[in-house]
């Protein structure tokens, strides 16, 4: 175990197509927190690291999920913005209305809701900028570049390293937010006279975090690298 506690959790959650969920199942911050060891990963999410790493080991029988890592740029950037930009883009107008509806309904006596709704709104504009950016410029580029290498023009922004780098501070920034929302209700903790509505805004936060992670993990761990990689060959 001391090689794989010494791995860092993003070439732990690149490598083995089974590492995102163990980690979502432990709180462990496997997107912008990728840099850590796994040692450290599991010290900050309090989390046992023996059972942790257990469950790393344990073969992954999910044949449904696909190992990314062996796609193309191409297929990868594609599923990214087919799946996840999609479920962003779907998600955000409902649980802009339905965070404004259990506000309304609820705020006089849960403050915090208020604190939800504008947290949520931020998050929304800039995921809104975030993924146009990510389609109009970097995934086209990052396509070119694996279609024709070094051959093709030279990109406006010099290296693919310049707007990676900007995608990942963003993806941090979303990931403070959905830390913040965690904080302020107390990790979705439904009060005692919480109703159906209230219940259903933070289950879908909690899905659309859920999903904010494994799209990220799939740029930070994997297609970005790679491009980088490429770009550099």
């Amino acid at each position: 175990m001391e090689l794989l506690e010494k791995r860092t959790v993003r070439d732990l959650a690149g490598t083995n197509p089974g590492a995102a969920r163990v980690f979502e199942k432990f709180g462990i911050d496997y997107c912008c927190g990728g840099e850590r060891s796994l040692a450290e990963a599991c010290a900050a999410a309090k989390a046992n690291l023996g059972e942790v790493a257990g469950a790393l080991e344990t073969p992954h029988s999910d044949k449904g999920e696909r190992d990314w890592a062996k796609a193309s740029m191409t297929e990868l950037s594609r599923h990214i913005v087919e799946k996840h930009h999609r479920y962003v883009r779907e998600e955000i107008p409902r649980l802009t209305l339905l965070a404004a509806k259990v506000e309304g309904v609820h705020g006089k006596n849960h403050t915090e809701l208020e604190e939800v709704r504008t947290t949520f709104q931020a998050l929304a504009e800039e995921l809104t900028a975030h993924l146009m950016k990510e389609e109009r410029i970097l995934f086209p580029y990052i396509e070119q570049l694996e279609a024709e290498g070094n051959r093709g023009a030279a990109p406006m922004f010099g290296t693919v390293k310049n707007p990676v780098r900007m995608m990942m501070m963003e993806h941090e920034s979303a990931g403070e937010s959905l830390r913040k929302l965690r904080k302020v209700t107390k990790e979705y903790a439904l009060p005692a006279d919480a109703c159906m509505s209230y219940a259903m805004l933070y289950r879908a936060l909690q899905e659309f975090e859920e999903d904010l992670h494994q799209h990220i993990h799939l740029e930070n761990n994997i297609l970005f690298p790679r491009a980088v990689e490429v770009e550099g060959a």
